[in-house]
């Protein structure tokens, strides 16, 4: 899964997440990935499907792919 990128990041990573198509989308998706330990911010493009995720120390990818999962979507591989 998301082999480009490393198992965990530090910054700004932007992640593309199929099915958001509206602002409960957008909310849902956010608050989820807002409630993993260590992330900042999280910035949603519902347009492009992409969500920034900017981390102040290590956050593990697999936890924000089970935040989106909670969210009820999916992380594109």
């Amino acid at each position: 899964m998301l082999s480009s990128t490393p198992r965990s990041f530090i910054g700004s990573t932007t992640f593309t997440v199929t099915g958001m198509t509206c602002e409960h989308c957008r909310r849902a998706v956010t608050e989820e990935i807002s409630g993993v330990d260590g992330v900042e911010s999280v910035r949603v493009d519902l347009a492009t499907g992409s969500v920034t995720v900017t981390a102040a120390r290590p956050v593990d990818r697999a936890d924000i792919a089970a935040a989106v999962d909670e969210a009820g979507y999916a992380l594109v591989p």
